[in-house]
Formats: C-alpha cells, structure tokens, sequence
C-alpha cells in the first residue's frame, strides 16, 4: 500500500499551541476541573443556557474542587442574557456579620487575620447561584445540582491536581478534625486515584434539591424554597452553632437577612469591546482602569513577550492598584469614585505618569510577600445565542474548617479586610470584604461576547488583563492567549493579610526571552524568575461568541481547566 504523502518535511503546520482552541456553535464551557465541564456540556446538550451550565459547574466544582472552593464560600459571578443585552454582576461575598467590628475582632483575636473561623462572612456562593438562576437561566435548582450530588454522594476519582492541593492545604486544615476527616480519611491525604466521598455535603446538597421540588411547579418559588433551606432553619442553625463557637461572628438574623445583590456590571470601552466587571467589592475595575491607560499606547506595535509591552502592563495594573488601594471597597458603605476612576480624562492623568524607561516606585505595603496557601476556580460558559456566564468560586480548605454535619465550611473571606478604620476595604459590621476573583464579559460593537475568568488573589486581574491583549491587539486563537507567557507585579500591597509588597517585584515566567528579562531590570524591574508554565500565574478561561456565532475557547495548561461543548 502505498504513502499517504512522501518522506519528508510534513505539509501540516506545528501546533500553534500546546493544546487545540476548541471551536463550535452550540455552546462551549470551560472548567477548572474536567468533571465540571462535563456537568455544564451536558446541561447544553439538554438545552439548558450559559447560565444553567455554569450553575451545574459551579456546584461541581464545589465538590471536586473542594480544595479551592467551598459551597459555603464566595463566588462573584457576571452573567450577560442575549435576549436584552444586559451584562449584571451577582452577588459574589457575603458582609461580616452585624455583630463585627475592628474593636470586637482585635478584642477576640488581637490584629491577625489567621485562618478559622475568626474571619467568617456571611456565605455567599448559594445565594449567587440562586440569583443568577432567577435573573438568566431557565432551569430549576434540582436539575442544575444533579451532577454535584452525584459526585458528592457516589464519590469521584482524585486526579494528581486535587491531591496535590489536598496534601498542601493540609498544612493548614491538620489542624481542624472536621476537615481531616472528610479530606485526609485515615489521617493522610488521598493519593491521585483514590475515590473521595463526601455524604454530609451530598446529603445537604440533596435537601436542597429537594426543598426545590417541595415548592410545585414554580421555578422561582422553588429558588426562594432553596434560599430559605440554606439560610434558615437547622442548617442555618449548625453554621451559626460552629462559627460562634469557634470566636465567628455569625447569627441567625445575618443570614436569614442575606440575598446576592444584582446590579448592573461597572464597564469601560476598550478598543471595539465593552468590558465588565464587579463592582468594588472586588478588584475587578483595576481590570477596566488598566486597560484605559494602556488604550492611550499603541499596544499593537509592541511585540507580545517584549520587555517593552510587559514594562507597559507593569506599570499600567501598578497606577491601576494605587487607586484600588486608595478607593475600593463595598459601595455600599464607602463613597468610591468609579465613574471618575473609569472616565478618559483620570486615565490620561495615569498614563501620563509612565516613564517608557523607568519603573514606578512600589506602593506602601509591609515589606513582606503575599500568601501563597489562598487560591480559587473558575467557570465560564457562552451558548449558542449569545448568553454567558463566568463565576469564579473560592475559598480553599485552608481558610476555616468544615462544619462536621454540613460538609463543608463558611466563608472566612474576611482576610481579605482592613484592621485600620480609615481604609476603604476595613472591616465595618454589615460592609463585604473586597475580594479578589473578580469575572469578566466583554461585548462586541460587532454583538460578540466574550467571556473570561481566573484564579490566583493579585494575579487574577494581571493575568486577565495580558489574556485579553494578546486576544484584542495581537491577534492571537483563544488557546494561544491563554497560554501565552505571563508577568505578575508585587509592587503594592497584597489584598490578603498582612498586605505586604515586595521590593520592585516582578516574577517573570521563563518562556520569556533572557534579553527581554535583563531589559526589565535595566528599566527597574526587580526580575524574580518563575518556571515555564507557573501554578501561581493563575489559569486563565476565555470562551467568546464571534458575530458570525461561531464559539471559540481556550483553558489554560497551567492547572487543570478544561474545556467542552460543541
């Protein structure tokens, strides 16, 4: 028989990136754990919305993921509905309880912010999956939490990523029996292959399921029979039991008073895109200041890579971090300026600061680096019509123990506050934390929508951000911009405690050229060398539907996201 084609050289280009941009038209997600993915393509497959599938992931990832997130955690989410445009940012963190203050806090647990239960908030991830349901999907809780009471009930096989973070986490949460005894059974952490289980959260998973289906035929009225299952009665009473009793501060009225918030997105126009974040309740406008400034820069003449365009970056998310540090916090309880923050005229003022040869001088911090136990995950989903939705749940074993009966813990997100009074993002009773995941969805004046979300604290926003140029100015596949090397800055105070900076800071991934990385010393940059494909530089999912509505994706290699659909 014959060749196929003669010896040779092949006729077939080299893979333009180490894994393929999916490509479709029903609907593609992306994941940061495959069983996730696979719950949201199903949810397409059966027709359900962006907003269903991401739903369906987001509880999976709770519990394959339980690492990095926590259904009693944080989850902010942006959702885009195709049918009017509207791009709404949903609920996300929930507010320290009405009984906390800075002065009952240093009183109880001195001016630490340690992990435990001193630092609960009230939890959010439940209530933001039930808002986003009401406000655009279509699907009613039940059937969006089969798959994560599925894998809670009958158990899943631990790949080498999650017993990795399993065995790192443990560090921190050995110390907590409620915890080891669900993710270290037998007192050691689950080697890559074992099946984990976890019956306390599949059971109370599954009472709200079935809350949900006591309620009738009522989809809404089924989401307010959740809410009430999770936020009063003895579920309620067990989170208000555990944290109370382990120096929280938590009650009954803070929860039972608790609903997600839904308001429209902050944006700001960069080249033909229309950009959204959350609010400041999180650090995702820095995302929207930075690209403001750099629009003033002709970004697409300068080569991805080059120390020229990562020195521009720098500088750009470090002025962008100055006015986070100085104004954001929960608009609810602190005047901040972001329609000045956002407008032309303060990011000319901005841009106008950046010396093309000579870094800017770190921001005030404590001289001491960030913590390296915190991270997050990730969902981003876009369907055929047009409907997307990115959430970014967080809150890792390493925060606050589990309550024994429920399976999982609540959120300690208020590690991400302020001890000092005169801060925006200081703890003040009722007021959120300003958190870091922070989702974004972008529109095309072409009527496109692009959706994107990451984990990884200070590095969520900058690896966003690179993402996005790469895709925008550079022309690069959804794949090739997620997995285009990244630089990260330490320049300002880190968002968890104790805010530390680090001395002209910038960790520079090694797939980056050696004379790129001596020309940003040259220009001030204290290079800080990190591997070819860095955990800590985040994990960036980026799915877009083009005019035409083809979809497109990438999942970043440098954990374990995936994508699917089709």
């Amino acid at each position: 028989m014959s060749a196929v084609r003669p010896a040779g050289p092949s006729v077939f280009p080299a893979p333009e990136s180490t894994r393929p941009t999916l490509h479709g038209r029903r609907g593609l997600a992306v994941t940061g754990h495959p069983l996730a993915t696979h719950a949201a393509v199903c949810v397409l497959e059966a027709g359900g919305n962006a907003v269903d599938a991401a739903v369906a992931a987001g509880l999976v990832v709770q519990v394959v993921e339980a690492d990095m997130c926590s259904l009693g955690g944080i989850a902010p989410l942006l959702l885009r509905r195709a049918a009017d445009g509207a791009v709404l940012s949903v609920g996300g963190v929930g507010p320290w309880s009405a009984t906390a203050s800075i002065d009952t806090y240093v009183a109880r647990h001195g001016t630490v912010m340690a992990p435990g239960c001193g630092p609960t908030v009230v939890p959010a991830a439940m209530a933001t999956c039930l808002a986003a349901l009401e406000h655009g999907g279509t699907w009613r809780f039940a059937d969006v939490a089969r798959w994560a009471v599925e894998f809670a009930d009958d158990g899943f096989v631990v790949d080498a990523v999650v017993a990795a973070g399993l065995a790192f986490f443990g560090q921190v949460f050995r110390q907590w029996p409620s915890t080891v005894d669900v993710y270290w059974p037998g007192g050691e952490p689950p080697a890559a292959g074992a099946v984990l289980r976890q019956p306390q959260l599949a059971a109370v998973l599954r009472s709200l399921a079935d809350a949900d289906r006591a309620a009738g035929a009522d989809r809404l009225a089924g989401l307010e029979a959740v809410r009430r299952a999770f936020y009063r009665g003895p579920l309620a009473e067990a989170m208000v039991a555990f944290v109370t009793a382990n120096g929280g501060f938590l009650t009954l009225d803070d929860l039972a008073r608790y609903r997600a918030e839904v308001v429209a997105a902050p944006s700001r126009r960069y080249r033909h895109l229309t950009v959204h974040s959350n609010p400041t309740w999180t650090q995702g406008p820095m995302v929207l200041q930075a690209l403001a400034v750099l629009e003033r820069f002709d970004v697409r003449k300068l080569a991805p890579g080059s120390a020229s365009l990562l020195h521009l970056v720098t500088e750009a998310v470090t002025l962008a971090a100055a006015d986070r540090e100085r104004y954001y916090g929960d608009p609810a309880f602190v005047d901040v300026p972001l329609d000045r923050l956002l407008s032309d005229e303060h990011a000319a003022g901005l841009a106008s600061r950046i010396h093309p040869e000579r870094s800017l001088p770190n921001l005030a911090g404590l001289g001491a680096g960030g913590d390296a136990v915190r991270s997050t995950t990730h969902v981003t989903v876009v369907d055929a019509a047009g409907n997307a939705c990115t959430v970014a749940p967080s809150d890792t074993l390493a925060l606050a123990p589990v309550v024994p009966e429920l399976g999982f813990a609540v959120s300690a997100r208020g590690v991400q506050s302020r001890l000092d009074p005169a801060h925006p993002a200081a703890l003040r009773p009722g007021a959120r934390p300003r958190i870091t995941p922070a989702p974004l969805i972008a529109v095309g004046d072409d009527g496109s929508s692009w959706a994107l979300s990451c984990p990884g604290g200070d590095v969520i926003g900058q690896a966003q951000l690179q993402v996005l140029l790469h895709a925008v100015d550079h022309g690069m596949t959804a794949q090739q911009a997620v997995e285009a090397p990244r630089v990260c800055a330490s320049t300002f105070p880190n968002s968890f405690h104790p805010h530390g900076t680090v001395e002209g800071q910038l960790c520079v991934e090694g797939r980056i050229a050696e004379s790129e990385r001596a020309e940003l010393e040259r220009r001030g940059h204290r290079v800080e060398d990190w591997p070819d494909w860095e955990f800590d530089a985040g994990s960036v999912a980026l799915v877009r539907r083009h005019a035409d509505g083809s979809l497109d994706a990438g999942a970043d290699p440098r954990r374990a996201a995936y994508g699917g659909g089709r």
